[in-house]
């Protein structure tokens, strides 16, 4: 079933060329809502926290991105630690949680090394440290994407020696006074674009993280980057985008979540009063494309995957967790038990 929009008739103002929109499209924002009934189903201890048989059963991320448990974790231990850190180690902090993005081996470099910071660094300590991991057979890399081995810019067989060797050389690049410069989240992300093996993905996702921090304040909803799956997304979503391009489809999503969500009857419950960013409706582009490989097996989309990989495991996951964000956000006053 396809659906004719008018941009202009909403507003994110571009032309009055349509776009043509599948049957998955409403799906995003039914998803949308119903993954946002779930997070505070959850903290309400509300069970079952739905009765939609694809989101009981595979794992999907939070419809807000900074409500996940690993930026949760970077927001409460890396960032926002009740330690005060200068600017060269809050972005070191950052960068090297980021390289790995996964708890376990940050805690494992804590345990092992101490307070992290740049005035400490030595890459024969960390090296050693993740070495040591690695020799044991665990993961010292998360999932969630994939870290280029940067063999070609730093040498070495092993891809935790040449991220290693990348933070290095970009704390040596003087990045935190780069970064007390840019004016906008386009000009930070475009120094982090700059740096050997850091990919369009990985900056502006990094530009995201770099932004909870006090190193600057930029508006989410003023620049995106559309990464792999959410292209996919947009594709199952979309039988055309006319001349738009994929940046401009989730700056509309943005735009239009108001709109749309009124138009399907659904009450969303936003985060707190914070409607979602840009990065929210990216990354649930990704999440749409995922739920609709089993829900809408017939849609390809572009990749042709059919399957959701990870099966959601509440007893892995079955702790609480104290919500906190950016508190120049002004929403943890808000936070509560009950809505």
């Amino acid at each position: 079933m396809a659906n004719n929009i008018e941009l202009d008739t909403l507003p994110f103002l571009y032309s009055k060329k349509s776009i043509v929109t599948s049957e998955v499209y409403d799906q995003y924002w039914k998803f949308a809502a119903e993954r946002q009934n779930i997070f505070f189903n959850k903290i309400q201890n509300v069970f079952p926290w739905t009765k939609d048989e694809i989101l009981s059963k595979y794992k999907f991320t939070n419809a807000y991105r900074a409500s996940d448990r690993v930026s949760q974790f970077l927001l409460k231990s890396v960032i926002y630690n009740g330690k005060h850190y200068d600017a060269e180690d809050t972005i070191f902090r950052i960068l090297l949680f980021k390289l790995f993005n996964k708890i376990e081996t940050w805690e494992c470099l804590e345990n092992s090394l101490g307070d992290i910071s740049y005035k400490s660094f030595s890459f024969e300590k960390y090296d050693q440290v993740l070495s040591n991991l690695l020799n044991n057979n665990e993961r010292i890399y998360s999932a969630a994407y994939i870290m280029p081995s940067g063999k070609s810019s730093f040498g070495y067989d092993k891809k935790h020696r040449n991220n290693l060797q990348l933070l290095d050389f970009i704390m040596k690049d003087n990045i935190s006074r780069k970064i007390a410069r840019v004016q906008d989240m386009k000009g930070l992300y475009d120094v982090l674009l700059s740096y050997p093996t850091i990919g369009k993905f990985l900056a502006f996702q990094y530009c995201i993280d770099i932004n909870y921090s006090e190193l600057c304040d930029f508006s989410e909803m003023s620049f995106v980057v559309a990464g792999p799956g959410a292209q996919n997304g947009i594709a199952k979503c979309f039988i055309s985008r006319g001349n738009y391009s994929e940046e401009d489809i989730i700056k509309f999503m943005a735009e239009a979540q108001e709109h749309e969500f009124s138009r399907l009857g659904i009450k969303f419950k936003s985060l707190w009063g914070r409607p979602l960013q840009l990065i929210d409706c990216q990354n649930l582009f990704c999440e749409t494309d995922k739920y609709a490989r089993v829900a809408f097996p017939e849609n390809d989309g572009d990749s042709g995957r059919k399957r959701i990989k990870q099966i959601y495991n509440p007893s892995l996951l079955n702790h609480s967790i104290d919500y906190f964000y950016p508190p120049k956000w002004g929403i943890n006053h808000l936070i509560c038990k009950e809505e």
